[in-house]
């Protein structure tokens, strides 16, 4: 099947085969082997879900080509200079529709990342900037927390280690829906805070660094880790969390040896519970440094993200003297810091989508 990047001309693809797909996953819907596994009902309705655009996207260029050919017949053969003179009109109107029509499906039939519908490990920490530091890393975690919410994910705090001005110093976080790693794959690198700190008594501004790492969520049968492989050490957590919580070794701290890969859980007042958390985050981290090391040159990944949190290590720089964040991967300027932080961060991740699809069209155009 030739390639949307490479040509113009949709009549030369055939769609039979994503029509068919679509069909038969619809058609499944009645058997009874399929309605009554629930893994397979799953698989099932994402595949539509991922299907249904493309198929609307395909009747919508296949009837705008239709109407086209017509109304270009229609002024070729008739005589009458009105009825050309309609279909001239016609196919004006037409034309931008089918070309837009075109361009929108090209972008639904790129490759999709097979990491997209998984949930996402999330991990801040903050970088250059002492206190303040760990102040924007806590504003970090708010945005996405409040993100998440106002896009249905839902999430689940692993660890926290906290500063002691109400700031955090480490977050883990595992946010769980539909889509949550397409959403949030672009987040990952240094971002940079631009703000006079409460606790700058001459009103400088200073400038501080926090680091954002998005990990796929991976399960425990894609990841192997044998037990000789890890060190488990138990210990008293520290901080608040209860009664008990500071008195009991329920604390894990994971050393894989192989690759010296360490993840500490203390949030949970069972050992077994942060056991069960700190291996689905070191799953995570294996399956990041692994991929790291067949693509080198991957930035959304952990190792290409994190960086050394240096000022000039940047993805992204939040001014709040001019409210306004930068993302210096695309260029664009939003003067809205204040919801930004509040969540309100849509326009961005829509913005850095589009950019990657068009560059993944260039990429296929000039293959």
């Amino acid at each position: 099947m030739p390639s949307l990047a490479q040509t113009n001309d949709m009549n030369e693809i055939s769609f039979v085969d994503i029509h068919a797909q679509y069909d038969s996953l619809q058609a499944s819907y009645s058997d009874q082997a399929i309605m009554t596994n629930p893994d397979e009902l799953r698989r099932v309705g994402q595949e539509l879900s991922r299907l249904g655009p493309v198929v609307e996207a395909i009747d919508q260029v296949d009837h705008l080509a239709a109407a086209l050919a017509e109304a270009t017949a229609m002024r070729d053969q008739e005589s009458d200079p009105d009825i050309c003179a309609m279909a001239r009109e016609e196919m004006s109107d037409l034309e931008p529709k089918l070309t837009a029509a075109r361009a929108a499906l090209r972008i639904l039939l790129l490759p999709r990342d097979p990491n997209d519908e998984r949930d996402v490990i999330l991990e801040i920490r903050a970088g250059t900037g002492g206190d303040e530091a760990a102040l924007f890393a806590g504003d970090l975690l708010r945005m996405y927390l409040r993100y998440a919410e106002r896009n249905r994910l839902k999430c689940e705090i692993l660890s926290k280690t906290e500063s002691g001005n109400s700031g955090a110093r480490e977050v883990i976080v595992e946010v769980h829906g539909v889509g949550a790693y397409a959403r949030l794959k672009y987040e990952g690198g240094v971002h940079r805070v631009q703000r006079v700190p409460a606790t700058e008594a001459q009103g400088r501004i200073h400038t501080s660094t926090a680091t954002v790492a998005v990990l796929p969520k991976v399960e425990e049968r894609e990841v192997v880790i044998e037990d000789k492989d890890v060190r488990m050490d138990t210990y008293c957590a520290t901080g608040p969390g209860g009664q008990g919580v500071n008195t009991t070794y329920s604390a894990v701290r994971l050393t894989h040896l192989p690759t010296g890969i360490v993840v500490a859980i203390q949030d949970e007042k069972s050992q077994n519970k942060n056991k069960d958390k700190a291996y689905s985050v070191l799953r995570a981290r294996i399956a990041a440094a692994q991929k790291a090391k067949e693509h080198e040159a991957q930035d959304m990944l952990r190792r290409g993200m994190v960086g050394s949190g240096e000022r000039s290590e940047k993805i992204r720089t939040y001014n709040a003297p001019q409210s306004r964040i930068t993302d210096h991967r695309i260029g664009l300027d939003l003067h809205n810091y204040e919801a930004a932080l509040d969540g309100d961060i849509g326009a961005l991740i829509d913005a850095l989508a589009t950019a990657d699809e068009v560059e993944r069209l260039g990429a296929g155009t000039s293959a």
